[in-house]
């Protein structure tokens, strides 16, 4: 498990050692460090990321192991449960989503389903799911307005930093003109007027942490 908090971490391991056939191999405090220790050898059937990380955060830990390890079964660790959050977490081959304030006993049942099953979704999970399908008066699925490509997603990280439209430009490798259509586009898309509505919706959904 993967978490940068040392007092929970521990706690949640000596909590996951008490079940049956549980056993915490690798406590690891960034997402960069799991990677270099499963790099290295360790083989983990199933990964518990905080999505929230220095260095290599959850979303990018998650889809280093789609890539490189799909075998390894990714539970998420997230305060997060926005449409877009649980879009990109799928997206990087997350099987299941914790909130922190779970009961032990469903800590368990996740990890027992994940491995049985191959995934684990909490009922509210599974109805915010469900509701990204469901057609609107505009004939768009909620999911069709909520998944973002990587470079939207760059943008809007880049948006919550203090450079320039300009610089923003630059660093994304594009022409001004480009930028202001991409920003155009996701005001539309997130129903936000300004940067500052973009900033929001990137910190409440997980886009962005800190």
């Amino acid at each position: 498990m993967a978490d940068d908090h040392v007092l929970l971490r521990n706690a949640l391991a000596s909590l996951i050692d008490s079940f049956e056939d549980c056993q915490v191999i690798l406590q690891a405090g960034t997402g960069k460090e799991l990677t270099e220790a499963i790099r290295k050898g360790v083989s983990p059937q199933v990964v518990i990321l905080d999505l929230n990380m220095p260095e290599m955060d959850g979303f990018e830990a998650a889809g280093w192991l789609q890539q490189h390890y799909p075998d390894i079964l990714v539970l998420m660790l997230t305060m997060y449960d926005s449409e877009l959050s649980l879009i990109r977490l799928l997206q990087a081959g997350v099987k299941g989503f914790l909130k922190k304030d779970i009961h032990p006993s469903e800590l368990k049942f996740a990890i027992q389903s994940v491995v049985q099953n191959g995934y684990y979704y909490s009922n509210h999970t599974t109805g915010k799911l469900v509701n990204l399908f469901r057609q609107h008066s505009d004939g768009n699925s909620l999911i069709q307005r909520s998944v973002l490509n990587d470079q939207e997603i760059q943008f809007l990280k880049l948006a919550c930093s203090d450079l320039t439209y300009k610089e923003i430009a630059q660093r994304m490798g594009l022409n001004p003109r480009a930028v202001d259509t991409l920003r155009d586009q996701l005001f539309v898309k997130l129903d936000v007027k300004s940067r500052v509505g973009l900033a929001l919706v990137a910190l409440r959904q997980g886009v962005v942490t800190f």
